[in-house]
C-alpha cells in the first residue's frame, strides 16, 4: 500500500481495489474554479479584442493625418515639376559635385544597366563609384570588360575605414566612373568605402539593382541648391522596376509585373512615397530616405562616422543619427523628399526572398528604434521625438504584433462564443479595411499628378489590388513580423539571399 500523509483524504491502489474517498465538497469547488478560469479568459481575451480594436483606431487616425497632410505637398511638387525655368540650372558651373555610390555583391545580373544608367544622368558635375564588396561571381569581370576598367597605378592615397581594397579602376571609355575592389563586409561598409574615395560635396546611393531617370539626380538635388547649408539629406521615389522594359539603362513605358507578389509591391511603394514619405517630411518627421535612392552630404556622413556596419537597416540609422548630430548641436538643418525624381529598382518575386527581406526590415526597425531610444517622446527633439519615432514604435512595431496576434485568437473566440462576430468584425475593419481606404487614397494622388502609370487599365489594377492586398497579403506581412521576432530576440542579423532576376532587356 502507498500511504500519503496530508490534510486531505487521497486515493488508495490496494492490488488493483480502488477505494476513493474524497473530501465532500472538493468536486464542486473544482468546477467553480474551472468556471471562474474559463470566465477570466474569457474576460482577457473581450479585453484584448477592444485594445487592438482602439490600437487601430489611434494607427489609422495617425496614418490618416500623414496622407492628408501629403495629398496638397504632392501636388504642389508635381505643379513645381512642371514649370520650366527661364533658365537651365543644370548647366550651372557651381553645382555641387555628387557622387553616385554603387554598393555591388554578386550583382552579375543587374550591375550593367544600373551603371549604364548612371552615365547617362542629366547632371554635369557627377562621378560613379561601383564597389565591387568581395563578389564571387562576375559583376567584377562584366564590368571591366563592358567599360574597359584599368587599374589606376599608384597606390591609393586613402586610408579606407573599411574591409582591405585591392585595387581602384578607371574606365577609358567614361573617365568619371570608378570601381573599387575590396572584401566583402556588408552593404555599409561597401558604401563607406564609395564616401571615403570621392571628393564630391554630395553622393548619391543607389542599390545595383535600380535604374535611375535621366532627369533624376538633377531633380532630387534641387533643394539642396535652394537651401545650401540647410539641407542635408534628400530622397527620391522608389517604384518597381520588375516587368517594365529596360533598355541600355533606360526605363520604357513602365509596366505591371508578372505574378501576383511583384504586382502588389507596386501599390504598396506607391503608397508608402508618395503618401508616408511626403507627408512625414510635411510634417518635419521625416526619418527614412532608401537606401534605393538617397542623396547626403558627404562631409556630415564622415563627421559622423559614415555607415554603422553592425545594423540592419543602416538608411534608417543613418537619417536617424544626422537628426540627433544637427539638433544637439543647434544648427538649423532640413531633410527632404522629392517625389519627381524616380529610381526604379526590382523587388523579391518569390516568397522565400520576400520574407528575408521583410523580415530583415522589421527587425531593423525594432533595432534602432531601441538604439536610439532616448530621443523617443524627448521633446529636445521636436516631431522627431515627438512623433515620428513613437508613430513607428506604435504603428509599425507593436502594431502587427497586435494585428497577427487577433488575426488567430479571435476568430477562435467568436467559435467559442467569448467574442461577438460583429465585434471581430469591427477588428477586421479598422485593420485590413482602412488599409484599403489608404491605398485608394493613394491611387488617387498617382492619378491626380506624376501619374507614371498611364493606361487605364493600370490604375483599374492599382484599384483591386488595393483590396487584394489587404485579404491575405497584408496578413502575410503580419505573420512575417511576427515570426522574425524570434530570431530579432536571439540576435540574429543575417540578411537572408538577395537573388536578382534581371531587368526584362
Amino acid at each position: 500500500m502507498i500511504g500519503v500523509s496530508s490534510g486531505l483524504p487521497i486515493e488508495t491502489v490496494i492490488g488493483g481495489d480502488v477505494f476513493t474517498s474524497v473530501t465532500p465538497g472538493v468536486i464542486p469547488l473544482l468546477s467553480q474554479l474551472t468556471i471562474n478560469l474559463a470566465a477570466a479568459l474569457g474576460d482577457a481575451i473581450r479585453l484584448f479584442g477592444w485594445f487592438a480594436i482602439a490600437l487601430y483606431l489611434l494607427i489609422n487616425a495617425l496614418y490618416f493625418v500623414i496622407h492628408t497632410a501629403a495629398l496638397p505637398r504632392l501636388q504642389t511638387e508635381h505643379r513645381f515639376s512642371q514649370w520650366n525655368e527661364p533658365y537651365e540650372a543644370m548647366d550651372s558651373p557651381f553645382l555641387p559635385g555628387v557622387a553616385v555610390i554603387i554598393p555591388a555583391y554578386n550583382e552579375e545580373e543587374v550591375i550593367l544597366d544600373c551603371v549604364q544608367s548612371s552615365i547617362l544622368l542629366e547632371y554635369s558635375d557627377r562621378e560613379t563609384v561601383v564597389v565591387n564588396d568581395g563578389s564571387d561571381d562576375e559583376t567584377l569581370a562584366v564590368l571591366i570588360e563592358e567599360f574597359d576598367m584599368q587599374p589606376i597605378p599608384t597606390d591609393c592615397p586613402i586610408d579606407f575605414p573599411t574591409e582591405p581594397v585591392h585595387d581602384v579602376y578607371r574606365s577609358t571609355t567614361d573617365t568619371d566612373l570608378y570601381v573599387i575592389d575590396k572584401d566583402n563586409g556588408g552593404r555599409s561598409d561597401a558604401v563607406n568605402a564609395g564616401v571615403w574615395f570621392t571628393d564630391m560635396e554630395l553622393f548619391c546611393t543607389i542599390d545595383a539593382d535600380t535604374i535611375l531617370d535621366k532627369a533624376g539626380l538633377s531633380e532630387v538635388v534641387k533643394p539642396f541648391l535652394r537651401n545650401w547649408g540647410t539641407v542635408i539629406a534628400t530622397g527620391g521615389t522608389v517604384r518597381v522596376a520588375n516587368g517594365t522594359p529596360v533598355d541600355e539603362g533606360e526605363i520604357e513605358e513602365p509596366e505591371f509585373p508578372r505574378g501576383f507578389l511583384p504586382s502588389v509591391q507596386v501599390l504598396e511603394y506607391l503608397r508608402s512615397f508618395y503618401s508616408g514619405r511626403i507627408g512625414l517630411d510635411t510634417l518635419e518627421s521625416l526619418i527614412i530616405l532608401s537606401g534605393a535612392f538617397g542623396v547626403f552630404r558627404t562631409d556630415l556622413v564622415r563627421d559622423i562616422g559614415g555607415y554603422r556596419t553592425d545594423t540592419l537597416t543602416e538608411d534608417l540609422d543613418l537619417v536617424l543619427r544626422l537628426h540627433k548630430t544637427m539638433i544637439d548641436s543647434g544648427e538649423d538643418y532640413e531633410v527632404s523628399f522629392v517625389p519627381a525624381p524616380v529610381a526604379w529598382t526590382e523587388v523579391p518575386e518569390t516568397l522565400s526572398v520576400f520574407v528575408a527581406q521583410r523580415r530583415r526590415w522589421y527587425n531593423g526597425l525594432l533595432e534602432n528604434l531601441i538604439t536610439h531610444r532616448e530621443m523617443m517622446f524627448n521633446p529636445k527633439y521636436g516631431p522627431i521625438g515627438l512623433f515620428a519615432l513613437p508613430f513607428f514604435l506604435i504603428a509599425e512595431a507593436i502594431g502587427p504584433l497586435v494585428e497577427g496576434i487577433g488575426y488567430v485568437l479571435l476568430p477562435i473566440a467568436v467559435l467559442l462564443g467569448i467574442f461577438e462576430p460583429a465585434s471581430f468584425l469591427l477588428f477586421f475593419t479598422v485593420t485590413s479595411g482602412f488599409g484599403i481606404f489608404l491605398s485608394w487614397y493613394a491611387t488617387y494622388g498617382e492619378v491626380w499628378t506624376f501619374r507614371r502609370y498611364r493606361k487605364v487599365s493600370q490604375v483599374v489594377q492599382l484599384m483591386v489590388l488595393g483590396v487584394l492586398e489587404n485579404v491575405g497579403y497584408r496578413q502575410l506581412r503580419t505573420f512575417i513580423k511576427i515570426t522574425g521576432l524570434p530570431q530579432f530576440v536571439r540576435g540574429n542579423t543575417e540578411w537572408g539571399e538577395m537573388v536578382r532576376e534581371g531587368f526584362d532587356d
